[in-house]
């Protein structure tokens, strides 16, 4: 049976997903790649930096909306049937899920009889922020938001079959066997760990593992850092490692209603995207941003902002670090992502337009 492998990237808000992905698309340049992306707003930013990298062997699709897969309604499954008619032009699948997303919906849809003879889940990759991780973001402290963080963050790690340790250049050793071990306590059958320095993974250790095949047994390409054996290496029978089924999914899907419960009964996840016809401040804009997540629950913002006659300033903000970038550009309009628990826009659009001088709404 010749399968279109598809692997799953999933993690939190800000995790590094979309740069990690367009690292593997750059030093991919022999294989045709499919990228479906998924963002949970009305503007899908992350689509728009993949594609100004301007990869001609990459076929980039925009899925809005936060949830795919869970119904005829979103763009998951038409952009899957497409992709299914031309299977011949692709050698793998990317799909990154939003950072409010649990992805087992996806894996529901792979298994089901339209699908399951054409696509293969390859492995499911979860991304982590380190440092947030090891500063104890991402654990509950009584209040509705980071109850809420806390879970979201738990179950995507408990879908994994690899976990990457993203942003860790400034961490010690001591750090990542700290953030291992803190993983490993959330999700104990997580089956890898990777480690992503400069924001950068083999492609060898991201495409093609075959942790999910018909043969029922795990391949590897590889070293990885996994759960060791005695000597301190990575374990020669991975399967020995495995939580989750192989061909069926089993361990994946049996998490179905949880991923309906963050989707469909905690509706305290809100985004909403605020646009600007006004020139930006390059310098004041970020600092704003930061302003903006000590004030109120702001665990990600993103977008692109006019600074300049031709200038565009490309934002990422995570709680109240700012990574910016600057490239020539024009704007129609400044436009600008906030994704929160319980956020009020009214507040963060009188804040920004206050602090910044402009007009936004």
């Amino acid at each position: 049976m010749n399968q279109t492998p598809v692997t799953v990237v999933t993690g939190f808000l800000g995790s590094g997903k979309t740069t990690l992905i367009s690292d593997v698309l750059g030093q991919t340049p022999d294989r045709r790649l499919a990228v479906l992306v998924n963002e949970f707003g009305e503007k899908n930013v992350d689509g728009a930096i993949l594609r100004s990298e301007r990869l001609e062997h990459c076929e980039i699709f925009d899925l809005e909306g936060g949830l795919i897969a869970y119904s005829d309604q979103d763009a998951f499954l038409p952009t899957l049937r497409e992709l299914q008619k031309r299977r011949h032009r692709f050698d793998h699948v990317l799909i990154e899920t939003s950072g409010l997303a649990v992805p087992t919906a996806v894996y529901v849809v792979l298994e089901s009889p339209e699908f399951a003879a054409d696509f293969v889940l390859d492995a499911t990759l979860a991304v982590v922020d380190t440092p947030l991780l090891l500063n104890r973001s991402f654990e509950a402290d009584g209040g509705a938001s980071q109850t809420a963080v806390q879970a979201l963050f738990d179950a995507q790690l408990e879908q994994a079959d690899v976990v990457v340790l993203n942003k860790i250049d400034a961490l010690s050793e001591y750090d990542l066997l700290r953030a291992e071990g803190d993983v490993r306590a959330r999700a104990p059958k997580v089956r890898f760990l990777e480690l992503a320095y400069g924001a950068k993974l083999d492609p060898q250790l991201t495409l093609g593992l075959k942790l999910h095949g018909l043969q029922g047994t795990a391949h590897h390409h590889g070293p990885v850092r996994s759960s060791p054996g005695a000597d301190g290496l990575p374990l020669e029978d991975q399967a020995a490692l495995d939580g989750h089924s192989h061909g069926d999914l089993g361990a994946h899907l049996h998490s179905m209603g949880t991923h309906m419960h963050f989707h469909v009964h905690d509706t305290g996840w809100q985004s909403f995207t605020l646009k600007s016809t006004e020139l930006q401040d390059a310098a004041r804009l970020p600092t704003i941003l930061e302003d903006l997540a000590r004030k109120f629950p702001v665990l990600r913002a993103k977008g692109f902002a006019q600074v300049g006659s031709g200038e565009v300033q490309t934002l990422q903000a995570v709680r109240t670090r700012v990574d910016t970038e600057t490239r020539p550009g024009v704007l129609e309009q400044s436009e600008l992502v906030f994704i929160g628990y319980h956020i009020n826009r009214k507040k963060v659009i009188q804040v920004l337009s206050g602090a910044s001088g402009t007009t936004w709404e």
